[in-house]
């Protein structure tokens, strides 16, 4: 099978990478907000900071820019630039996006060379989390909290699968006979999901597994809302705020954990 032509501009080839990737609402939205700003400094130009980038219209940019000898220049400065004003975690995101859309383009045969060839982001001293104790799991798994996130947390904690591919997965994923998602990377879980995610489930055969409380708006992709409730998928925001705020009064600081912990401690306790 034939590939299609490259498209002539970057913004639209970028629409074309982001309809290949299964993202909620609100991440596809982080990603295209990230890869639109790295159109500044391909043309030379300065991107707009805070919140003014998320509504700015990016400069039109041609696709074969990025084979361009100097682009990796322009955007080994717009990096240095960009380091004085955000987090590194932050800046790690935005070039491993763009990272993936480089690579997606190369595969298609779109671009020929890779422009972040050898550009690292700033690096930071990061510090793991403390890793919870066994105790603190089973406190976790006590609290008064609802099957939906009593089943996030539990398939978090016993996958140790990044919570963005946890909060993507779809029902029909999912093999509950064999504990273990069909799709690859294959991840398993154990007995305290097995149990909860049919409960979960009833009624369900398709649509994202974890769910918003609300109908999802009408804008809203189909792969992002569930064909029987109409309520969207899970964001990682939310996900994030409602364990943190749940652990709140187990956290000895009073400040709650955060999925990372949770995540952390499922890899230790392995």
């Amino acid at each position: 099978m034939t590939s299609p032509p490259a498209p002539v501009e970057y913004a639209v080839a970028i629409d074309h990478y982001l309809a290949t990737l299964r993202l909620g609402e609100a991440s596809r939205r982080v990603y295209r907000i990230a890869l639109a700003t790295w159109a500044w400094p391909l043309v030379g130009r300065t991107p707009p900071q805070g919140k003014a980038r998320r509504g700015a219209t990016p400069p039109i940019v041609p696709l074969a820019l990025l084979d361009s000898p100097g682009t990796g220049e322009r955007l080994r400065t717009a990096l240095g630039a960009r380091a004085a004003t955000a987090d590194p975690r932050t800046i790690s995101r935005e070039l491993s996006i763009l990272r993936g859309a480089l690579a997606w383009w190369r595969m298609r045969g779109w671009i020929d060379g890779d422009p972040l060839q050898r550009l690292r982001p700033p690096s930071t001293p990061a510090a793991e989390p403390p890793v919870l104790s066994a105790e603190q799991i089973s406190m976790i798994f006590e609290l008064p909290a609802g099957l939906r996130e009593q089943t996030c947390w539990r398939l978090l904690y016993e996958t140790t699968a990044p919570i963005e591919r946890v909060l993507a997965l779809n029902v029909d994923d999912l093999d509950l006979v064999r504990r273990r998602v069909r799709t690859s990377p294959a991840i398993r879980w154990r007995a305290g999901t097995a149990r909860l995610l049919p409960l979960l489930l009833l009624g369900r055969t398709g649509g994202p597994v974890l769910l918003t409380e609300r109908r999802a708006a009408p804008a809203t992709p189909a792969p992002d809302r569930c064909p029987v409730t109409g309520r969207g998928r899970l964001s990682y925001r939310r996900a994030a705020e409602l364990f943190t705020a749940a652990t709140s009064g187990l956290d000895p600081e009073g400040r709650g954990w955060t999925l990372r912990h949770l995540r952390s401690a499922g890899l230790a306790h392995r």
